[in-house]
């Protein structure tokens, strides 16, 4: 992954520190995105800085704001709990030591409607820019920079195959693809990075293909206007 310089100005925030405020605000907002469905709670895993200054630098606020669905540069980050306690939303934060993490790093789990869970790990590494590390367990290396997919399924042969070609009936060029699996033959995550935003009707055939457990699109073109 290359950072410029340039990356460190960032976009305008609310906040003392881009990492701590809108990079955690950020961080959360996407985190919110690939878990999907609708959720009533969220628990926040503090790893290193972000476990030591949460509460002083707004990390808390910031990391709850965005799990709203709200953006960095809302002006109404300080009223983050407030707006949480008007959604129902209930939340909490913990200290945890990921080894080998980034110091502003946060384990953050949503407890969806439905009685699942999605576990997202990852760090917000300045000028409100973030890196999605890990979902539910599987390694990842998601920058946010551009619309993706995010795709459970069984590790079948073929099963890549069948997908892009979901993609290529839309004409959806791939920019990134990283398949993550845990063991030959198990489950596996297959992150999609595209040029272009994924219509509803593509997520909707991804899901029907076989060995294809779950497919979630995060269109960032659409979500950052």
């Amino acid at each position: 992954m290359n950072i410029s310089i340039f990356d460190s100005t960032g976009p305008i925030m609310i906040g003392s520190s881009s990492s701590h405020t809108a990079g955690a605000a950020r961080l959360a907002r996407i985190a919110a995105l690939i878990a999907g469905g609708p959720f009533s709670r969220v628990s926040f895993g503090l790893h290193g800085s972000f476990a030591k200054t949460y509460r002083g630098h707004g990390t808390d606020r910031a990391l709850v704001f965005g799990a709203l669905g709200y953006r960095e540069d809302d002006e109404r980050l300080p009223q983050a709990f407030e707006l949480a306690k008007q959604a129902g939303l209930a939340y909490d934060f913990y200290e945890i030591n990921l080894e080998g993490a980034h110091e502003n790093t946060a384990k953050i789990t949503f407890f969806l409607n439905d009685g699942s869970r999605q576990e997202i790990v990852g760090s917000s590494i300045g000028g409100a820019q973030i890196v999605i590390h890990r979902i539910n367990g599987f390694e990842t290396d998601f920058t946010a920079q551009s619309p993706a997919l995010f795709i459970s399924q069984q590790d079948r042969p073929g099963t890549v195959s069948d997908v892009t070609a979901v993609l290529a009936d839309y004409r959806i060029n791939i920019g990134v693809m990283k398949v993550s699996r845990k063991e030959k033959g198990g489950l596996a995550l297959c992150t999609i990075e595209t040029d272009d935003p994924i219509p509803e009707e593509a997520v909707q055939r991804l899901k029907k293909v076989r060995h294809v457990l779950s497919a979630q699109a995060v269109n960032l073109m659409e979500e950052e206007e």
